[in-house]
């Protein structure tokens, strides 16, 4: 996230020094890569399972976190929960009139993550979100009524501010989403960090890559436990299989920023039962080019979705040097023609409908080829 406050104080005349980044071959030498390769031509199709279409729910950390209000909110009719873990409420690098061309920018990476004043108006997005509705650009607003919702802001965040989540809060209650149906975890003395149990994570208030904080909890836990109430134990030993598929197929013609390859855990059960879907958004930095397999097996998603039949979709970001040096995911525009009036969004955004198509073929029915 600290990278979009590089970019705004850069922006046109910018040009980003080169990461070093380690050869295929190398990733694979050291067992960092998930399933196999990460070319898109090594990589099967993402598999069509017959999920169940009623319980298709999002999380994500920091720009993940953003990008998972923003997905509930435009694709409210078909989402029934959103975890948002130090991110701000839809729409909010749209939500300041000033700034010119590059406000969007500009807004994402100072007010939307460290505003020095009041931060972005949770009620303004929910307004915003009503007009965006009415032209159909989004789902009906009043769909989000009935999600469930888990929020959380660690009390040391020095990235993405407490205050900055706050509004999250208030705009799903703009929205008329019960308190009944929102965890809102304030209480933490956490960084900006997706929260694990891990000795080998950074400690709890830290605010650092690989923005994995060990706080004595597993997070991903108490998340899917408020999306989807009351479940079965996590697994102690996985059944299911954690794949690769090629992402490409979804990209549309688009420029989606998106990797070739994502990552999908599909439980035993998921082979022949009827499942339900979440989508994770990684942060910034934490795609699999940086973090090998890290973020999508420590974290705890697939062992309470192994013992629930919960198939877990990790879609990946593509790190650009030039429009998205820390691998983001799109909250200000970048994947946007015009700058000064980027989709990033709505539905039709090139993000936006990469995943919902990613869901739709997970929700779709299943082919012989796919039973195994």
């Amino acid at each position: 996230m600290d990278s979009l406050i590089c970019l705004s104080r850069r922006l046109a005349a910018a040009r980003f020094s080169r990461f070093t980044r380690f050869t295929l071959a190398t990733f694979a030498a050291l067992g960092l890569l998930a399933a196999g390769s990460a070319r898109a031509a090594d990589a099967p199709p993402l598999p069509a399972l017959a999920a169940d279409a009623s319980q298709v729910t999002v999380s994500g950390l920091s720009s993940g976190a953003f990008m998972a209000a923003q997905f509930s909110v435009a694709y409210s009719q078909s989402v029934a929960g959103a975890g948002i873990v130090a991110g701000g409420p839809f729409y909010c690098a749209g939500l300041n009139p000033n700034g010119g061309r590059d406000r969007f920018l500009i807004t994402a990476s100072t007010l939307c993550m460290t505003p020095p004043g009041a931060a972005p108006s949770g009620a303004a997005a929910f307004k915003a979100a009503q007009r965006f509705a009415a032209d159909g650009l989004i789902d009906d607003v009043a769909n989000l009524k009935r999600q469930r919702l888990y929020i959380f802001t660690g009390a040391s965040d020095k990235i993405v501010l407490p205050k900055v989540v706050a509004q999250t809060r208030a705009f799903y209650r703009s929205a008329g989403v019960p308190d009944a149906q929102i965890a809102y975890v304030d209480t933490i003395n956490a960084g900006h960090a997706l929260i694990t149990a891990n000795r080998n994570d950074l400690p709890c208030a830290a605010n650092a890559p690989p923005n994995l904080n060990n706080c004595n909890f597993v997070q991903s836990h108490d998340i899917l436990r408020q999306l989807y109430g009351e479940l079965a134990r996590p697994a102690t030993k996985l059944n299911g299989e954690l794949l690769d598929f090629d992402q490409t197929e979804f990209f549309q013609g688009g420029r989606t920023g998106l990797a070739d390859v994502g990552h999908v855990y599909i439980p035993a059960d998921c082979l022949t039962q009827t499942c339900r879907v979440h989508v994770v958004f990684h942060g910034c930095t934490q795609e699999d080019s940086r973090l090998g397999d890290r973020f999508f097996t420590t974290t705890g998603y697939n062992q309470i979705a192994d013992s629930n039949r919960i198939i877990v979709l990790y879609p990946q970001i593509r790190t650009d040097n030039r429009r998205n040096p820390k691998g983001c995911w799109d909250f200000w525009g970048y994947t946007s023609d015009d700058p000064a009036h980027p989709d990033f969004f709505i539905k039709s955004a090139p993000q936006m409908s990469a995943i919902e198509a990613m869901v739709q073929r997970l929700l779709s029915a299943r082919n012989a080829k796919d039973e195994r």
